[in-house]
């Protein structure tokens, strides 16, 4: 499985590697800031916690549905 998507991802343009490297970031970037709004006590904007956990846990849900989508258009780009 590795080595199938390493050789895709060998084949894949620079321009198409940079947009899945990108992607790849962004996802960390909103997994990360969604652990640290639900993990955060003292978060400088005043929520309620319900709230905080619910701004967290969206943050996590959108990281994933933009990593998901980043993968599909790469596949839809190879058929």
């Amino acid at each position: 499985m590795f080595e199938n998507f390493r050789n895709n991802f060998q084949k894949k343009s620079l321009q198409e590697r940079f947009l899945l490297f990108i992607g790849i970031l962004f996802f960390l970037i909103y997994l990360t800031f969604g652990i640290t709004i639900i993990l955060w006590e003292k978060f400088p904007l005043r929520l309620q916690p319900m709230y905080r956990i619910a701004l967290g846990v969206l943050m996590i849900v959108y990281g994933f549905f933009r990593f998901y989508r980043a993968f599909n258009i790469n596949k839809e780009d190879e058929e």
